[in-house]
């Protein structure tokens, strides 16, 4: 390099690329952890920014949310502080799906987060833009699985003015700016979300690293002028009267405050007959757009073109914030010409005469194939340098902030010379998430789901800190007093569940008269309480009559006692399912071992084991054209080995 181009400013422990809720939560669990920290953003008014809609949590995210909390992130604090509306979703249905969302005040968010940021010791703001990532080549190979891979390691960044940060990590965040674009309609600007700056240079410095890059794509609805809107022809969708937090150490009568409203309202022929019309305008359809968009959070042309013989959609009103009159339109995310976009707006019920204030758009941006990553997020062919959040390929604040506290966690641990936290499938939801990420070759923005996890009745969002916590506490980022508290929770459970199985009732009388009372049938013979709680028309509360010398206990305690007697049964199989699972994930590859000596192997297998570099037998078994037939093959072949 020209050393009269660069110069140096700092040595430090990590740089943090990107402010978004992924680089929020990697500065934050670095400096937590004392390592000198700066994170970089092209804007400091754009930290923690929602740029798309203005929630967190929702079905699966809001166990990410509940997870990140119990090993000690700050997502789940910051919403409990900023919301201005909370739901519990998926109360009709078992426990193992129920899942806070929180309508934010986005402003509020990004500004208190900001705050967190800003009262960190050994964390750094820095407006710049990271225009390249500095490296030098490792002497001495690697051999990876049969592959001799000449490993880079990561020396620090450079920003666009030249300054020079030496660090012994870095952690990449930089979600959609990396050569974003933005489009609505013809019309193309070569700028990050909310008209932001893109970041323009860092992409060709990767490319030279040797990391491969893909495009994909996103997109947003339009913000209308609240006082445009005609809600007498909505159906209004308040918050729930008891209003529970997402942080396990947020106080919830602390919380408990008056509510906005959201509105719901439907697209009808109408609509679709003028999306149908400029369907050919639409940048998605006209061949304009090169990335690859989520299935799971379609526009609303997309919608239309893929469900014809759907009469309506769903279109929920969104209040942004306390400050402000605009409302996120939920459902309609468009890339259609400014006109079409109002006249298709204006054929809703409700929006008729609606103002937009911002419109909707899609952008395009680079990101990775996370198969390039480890378990760990750190890059396979890079030390050091780490990824999380949307540059990995997925969608979502819940995920990015969720990628980016672990990239972060192991980035420090790396440098403290500590093991990495690698959380798996069976343990929790991020596990699953950053599995699916690291052993998948994704084609299109990956999004997290309750049927993405095959455990999820033991990954329920309620339990969170009692799966979690004590990963929390080996890293450092939880305390030793939390730590003990969870775990005097967790044995007042186990206590209270082995009471309630020890004491029987007889079928007498007075037992059989309460039960009626109760609306349940009576008893044929004695049964203990546990037995009772069992039906599901039974809860831990209506059992007091039967027992009145019980403990005294806090909700929490009797939920968990509730939903482990009620779901004992599935809950013990899945346990059974999971001691299997185990076997298999604890049946490690060794790093030098060769797959092309390994006999019987198919040619795709071979070929795909070699390029996703599995760490376990279990990761192996994952990874797309590997067969149980070739898992066994390994197998015996490890057997033969050892």
């Amino acid at each position: 390099m020209d050393d009269k181009k660069y110069f140096d400013v700092a040595d430090i422990d990590v740089a943090v690329v990107g402010a978004g809720h992924a680089g929020c939560e990697a500065a934050l669990a670095c400096a937590r952890l004392g390592l000198e920290t700066v994170i970089f953003t092209v804007s400091v008014d754009s930290i923690a920014l929602m740029p798309c809609n203005p929630n967190i949590g929702g079905s699966s995210k809001g166990h990410l949310v509940r997870e990140l909390d119990a090993l000690g992130g700050e997502m789940g604090k910051n919403i409990d502080k900023t919301f201005i509306q909370s739901k519990m979703l998926g109360t009709s249905k078992g426990p193992a799906v129920h899942s806070l969302r929180a309508q934010a005040d986005k402003r509020e968010y990004s500004s208190a987060m900001r705050k967190v940021l800003e009262s960190q010791e050994h964390l750094t703001i820095k407006q710049a833009e990271v225009c390249s990532l500095l490296w030098e080549d490792v002497n001495n190979d690697t051999c990876v699985n049969s592959d001799t891979v000449s490993r880079k390691i990561v020396t620090g960044v450079v920003t666009g003015t030249g300054a020079t940060y030496h660090a012994k990590a870095v952690v990449l965040c930089t979600g959609v700016y990396l050569n974003a674009r933005c489009l609505t309609g013809e019309s193309i600007t070569y700028t990050g979300p909310n008209g932001l700056m893109a970041a323009t240079h860092l992409s060709d410095s990767l490319r030279e690293m040797g990391i491969e890059l893909r495009r994909f794509k996103t997109g947003t609805p339009a913000r209308m002028d609240g006082k445009s809107i005609d809600f007498s022809k909505m159906v209004e969708q308040p918050g729930d009267e008891r209003i529970v937090p997402f942080s396990f150490s947020t106080d919830p009568d602390s919380i408990q405050k008056e509510q906005v409203s959201c509105w719901l309202t439907y697209t009808n022929e109408e609509t679709h007959q003028v999306i149908r019309e400029n369907i050919h305008r639409s940048p998605i359809y006209a061949g304009i757009i090169e990335g690859v968009g989520p299935r799971y959070c379609p526009s609303i042309e997309d919608k239309v073109v893929k469900f014809p013989d759907r009469e309506r959609h769903q279109v929920f009103l969104e209040p942004e914030g306390l400050y402000t009159d605009e409302m996120y339109v939920d459902g309609m995310s468009s890339s259609l010409p400014e006109e079409v976009q109002l006249r298709m707006y204006r054929t809703v019920p409700g929006l008729e005469h609606c103002r937009i204030v911002r419109n909707a758009y899609a952008i395009e941006y680079d990101c990775i194939s996370a198969r390039q990553l480890y378990p760990s997020l750190e890059f396979k062919a890079v030390k050091g340098l780490f990824a999380g959040g949307q540059f990995n390929g997925s969608s979502g604040y819940e995920e990015a902030a969720a990628q980016g506290f672990v990239a972060g966690v192991n980035a420090a641990m790396e440098i403290l010379g500590k093991d990495p936290l690698i959380l798996t499938r069976d343990e929790s939801y991020i596990g699953v998430l950053i599995d699916d990420l690291v052993t998948k070759d994704n084609k299109e923005p990956y999004r997290m789901m309750t049927s993405r996890a095959e455990y999820r009745l033991l990954l329920r969002q309620d339990n969170a800190d009692l799966r979690l916590r004590k990963y929390g506490y080996r890293i450092g980022l939880v305390s030793r007093e939390i730590l003990d508290a969870t775990e005097e929770m967790d044995r007042q459970i186990h206590e209270e569940m082995d009471r309630l199985r020890s004491i029987s009732l007889g079928a007498n009388a007075k037992v059989q008269d309460l039960l009626e009372q109760l609306g349940t049938t009576s008893l044929k013979t004695a049964a203990t309480l546990a037995d009772l709680l069992c039906r599901p028309e039974l809860h831990y509360d209506d059992l007091a009559v039967f027992d009145p010398d019980r403990p005294t206990l806090s909700n929490r305690v009797k939920e968990q006692v509730e939903i482990e007697i009620k779901y004992e049964g599935y809950i013990a199989r899945q346990k059974k399912q999971v001691e299997q699972f185990r076997k298999m994930e604890n049946r490690k590859i060794p790093a030098d071992l060769d797959f092309d000596e390994v006999p019987s192997l198919r040619i795709e297998a071979r070929s795909k084991l070699k390029e996703y570099h599995p760490i376990s037998i279990g990761q192996a078994s994952r990874i797309s054209g590997v067969t149980p037939a070739d898992v066994s093959v390994l197998l015996i072949y490890l057997e033969r080995r050892s």
